[in-house]
């Protein structure tokens, strides 16, 4: 019997690449964090592992422009596509900061927040390797939940280490640029929970 219900995973298969590449990228985030020389070198690699990411997605939209049947909405793919991106990018976006403000000793609070973006990242590669089994798969709901009690963490102690730097007596120009570098973490984390959340409103619409 002929059917149009598509059986190419080829998408599933892209994200859990993109995924594992997304999480190469951050044990490279922590170490630079955790080991603060030869910035330069290591921002660099980091760099290197964006443009990885920029083709893998390039590569899920030329599949999505060349499928005539896709296993969900083509605009949900490009969605998936693009928050996965925005991951490494603001983690090159956070490691830049580092570098454009001459950091040479990190806080610690920006050590834990890396942490908690590589524990993110590994849960991520489980998320789309659990994605293409998504109808009635409590193991999704499992790292969805698990993924969003990471970044609520994280803005914690964000919003902690943020008021920290205007209670403590530190020059202007170091609560500046640290709130700067602040920030770009926690969207980093923030990225991580939407693409988790986003993953979560595709498996309901297709339930």
């Amino acid at each position: 019997m002929f059917s149009l219900s598509p059986k190419d995973e080829k998408f599933y298969d892209l994200f859990i690449e993109n995924a594992y590449t997304i999480h190469e990228t951050s044990l490279l985030f922590k170490a630079f964090v955790e080991d603060i020389s030869n910035p330069y070198e290591k921002l660099k690699e980091i760099k290197q592992m964006e443009k990885i990411c920029d083709n893998q997605q390039h590569n899920i939209l030329n599949e999505l422009n060349k499928a005539f049947i896709t296993p969900f909405d083509r605009e949900d793919i490009y969605s998936i596509s693009k928050e996965m991106d925005d991951i490494v990018d603001f983690m090159e976006a956070s490691a830049s900061r580092f570098v454009m403000f001459n950091v040479d000793i990190v806080k610690e609070e920006a050590k834990i927040l890396a942490d908690f973006i590589v524990k993110c990242c590994a849960y991520i590669i489980k998320l789309m390797e659990e994605f293409k089994n998504m109808r009635n798969n409590t193991k999704l709901t499992e790292i969805i939940i698990e993924i969003n009690k990471i970044e609520e963490e994280g803005d914690l102690l964000f919003r902690n280490a943020v008021r920290q730097l205007f209670v403590a007596n530190i020059p202007v120009l170091d609560v500046i640029k640290w709130r700067e570098i602040y920030q770009y973490i926690e969207n980093t984390l923030d990225a991580c929970e939407s693409i988790a959340n986003l993953i979560e409103g595709v498996a309901m619409k297709n339930a």
